[in-house]
């Protein structure tokens, strides 16, 4: 089984029909829509070229060689990555059904590794520093998928390595700053370690809004 994320740059009108035909196609689809701007006019976190982006897509196949039709669905205007996904944190109270809005927001976030790391480096400060800090930073957020990029799958897509979903349960929980954040340290530190892993002028990141198509196991 293969997980595929596409970052879709072009109008999302009629996307999610368009990936509702083919759900059955495929082991799993969730589709992240930018359509949260009425729900939170002033996003707390809004870097990069996250306000560009239209949707962030997940697809799970049985092969990355059978991803020509959910390619065809997405349209010409796509990023697309083959990833590995960890989940540190999971949301294991879910109550609707799939093609339902889920409830809260989902942030996501993108950025490459910097060249002065090596993957050892940046493994580490991504994965065993950062995100145990995380849980501090964000002590409301409702689930944590980490995504590390294997490789492009697309023409011309930047060398992204790492995608990440927070969710949180409701808007205000992620539009109010003295509820996405834990203390004031927290934050420090998280700048403070931020080079262990990231630039802060190379990272993408927007809210959406998350739509399930059709589940995975770990997602019932």
């Amino acid at each position: 089984m293969e997980k595929l994320d596409y970052i879709v740059w072009e109008s999302a009108g009629e996307l999610t029909d368009r990936l509702a035909g083919i759900a059955g196609d495929v082991s799993a689809l969730t589709v992240h829509l930018a359509d949260t701007a009425e729900a939170i006019p002033e996003p707390p976190l809004l870097l990069g070229r996250g306000p560009d982006a239209a949707a962030v897509v997940s697809v799970w196949l049985h092969s990355l060689d059978d991803r020509g039709p959910v390619e065809d669905a997405l349209g010409d205007k796509v990023d697309g990555y083959l990833v590995t996904e960890s989940v540190p944190q999971r949301r294991a109270d879910r109550g609707w059904g799939d093609g339902e809005r889920s409830p809260g927001v989902t942030h996501c976030t993108w950025f490459p590794k910097p060249d002065r790391l090596s993957d050892e480096d940046f493994y580490r400060g991504w994965h065993d520093i950062h995100t145990p800090a995380s849980f501090r930073l964000h002590p409301l957020r409702w689930e944590y998928v980490r995504d590390a990029v294997a490789r492009p799958v697309t023409a011309a897509a930047p060398p992204v390595r790492a995608i990440v979903f927070e969710r949180f349960r409701t808007v205000e929980d992620y539009a109010d700053p003295s509820r996405l954040y834990g203390p004031p340290e927290t934050l420090d530190e998280t700048m403070r370690d931020l080079p262990l892993y990231a630039d802060f002028e190379s990272i993408s990141s927007a809210p959406f809004s998350e739509v399930i198509l059709k589940s995975s196991d770990s997602q019932r």
